[in-house]
Order: C-alpha cells, then sequence, then structure tokens
C-alpha cells in the first residue's frame, strides 16, 4: 500500500506517518530525512545537494526523484510506504506513477490533512506567549502564515491531480490525533495492530 499524505507546515502529517509505520509496518519517506541523510554521508548525490542548497537553489525534481526511486528499492518498500513531503510538483507526481507502475503498483490514496490557517496561527500565537515571546525567527505567527500561503499555492495543484485520479480524501486535521487516524484508517481499510488512543492532540 502506498499512501501520499499532504497537509501544510504542523498539521501533523509526521505524528500520522509515524501511527501508519506502527500500525502498518510501513516506512515513512520523507525527502527531506533523506537529502539530509545523504549530505551527512557524504554520498555523491549528498555532495550534489549541499553543493546546491548551499547556492539556496532548490533542488531539481530528477535529483528529488532519484533519491526516492532508490530508496523505493529498499526490501522494507516492498509492501509500501507513505510519501511525507514528496511529490511536490505535477512533474514528480507523474514520475512517482510511473516509478510505481515499473513496480506493478500505483498510489492507493492520497489524504488531505485539512486545517484552518487562522487556528492554526493562534497556536503559534499561544506559544509565543507561553514561552514569553522568545520565538525562532522561522517559528513565528508571521512565518507560519507565509509558510501557509506557499503552501497552499503550490500544493493546489497536485490536490487537483489526485482528485482527477480518484484517489484523493479529506481528514480534519485539527481533530485529535486519534481521531485523525481513526478517519485514515477508515479511508484505507488498514487494521489496527498498536492501541493509538492514549496519543493527545
Amino acid at each position: 500500500m502506498y499512501l501520499i499524505l499532504f497537509g501544510p507546515p504542523g498539521a501533523g502529517k509526521g505524528t500520522q506517518a509515524t501511527i501508519l509505520q506502527l500500525e502498518l509496518g510501513l516506512p515513512q519517506l520523507s525527502t527531506g530525512d533523506m537529502l539530509r541523510a545523504a549530505i551527512a554521508a557524504g554520498t555523491e548525490l549528498g555532495k550534489r545537494c549541499k553543493a546546491i542548497m548551499e547556492r539556496g537553489d532548490l533542488v531539481s525534481d530528477d535529483v528529488v526523484v532519484g533519491i526516492i526511486s532508490d530508496r523505493l528499492d529498499q526490501p522494507d518498500c516492498a509492501a509500501g510506504a507513505v510519501f511525507d513531503g514528496f511529490p511536490r510538483t505535477i512533474a514528480q507526481a507523474q514520475a512517482l506513477d510511473t516509478m510505481l507502475a515499473g513496480r506493478a503498483s500505483q498510489i492507493d490514496a492520497v489524504i488531505e490533512l485539512k486545517v484552518d490557517d487562522d487556528a492554526m496561527v493562534g497556536r503559534m500565537e499561544s506559544r509565543v506567549k507561553e514561552s514569553g515571546g522568545s520565538a525562532r525567527a522561522d517559528d513565528t505567527p508571521e512565518t507560519l502564515r507565509r509558510r501557509l500561503e506557499v503552501y497552499r499555492r503550490n500544493t493546489e495543484p497536485l490536490l487537483a491531480f489526485y482528485r482527477s485520479q480518484g484517489k484523493l480524501k479529506t481528514v480534519d486535521g485539527m481533530a485529535p490525533i486519534p481521531q485523525v487516524a481513526s478517519e485514515i484508517r477508515a479511508i484505507i481499510g488498514g487494521s489496527t495492530r498498536k492501541d493509538v488512543n492514549g496519543l493527545t492532540g
């Protein structure tokens, strides 16, 4: 089973991917994590990515697709995976479809964790107040609002792409973590191997 999780910063994609990993044994494939790992390991690909990012450029579609392709060849991905942070462009989505078709598989479901932008910013403002007003430059309500706007702009074409395939499903990302997990489980028809009711949102 191959799944894609979409959602803006703070929507809980990582948390839900971890739950799916526990319940279904599906590895979480985060391109950000893989890029950082490649750079830390000093691989040829990592060196290329480091040089690109040091110039302030975005890592190209072909490099990102190459990383995903290599990762999908690993034994733990044979039964499926949860994609987090990929694809980010239509070209990447099309490449992913081609990769999976070559493995006689396909994306089973695309799950959007829908959140309320104002509520997300409100949470951030509360955290800043609780911390006495101290926050990193990249961890402020203003920065979050910009990131949310970028997400909406960049992700909308991908949502339309998967909606046209009949694979897009939406869940309420503002709900408590166990409820979100339950809704995702209902969508994919997965069976639970671990109780996640102890988690709180």
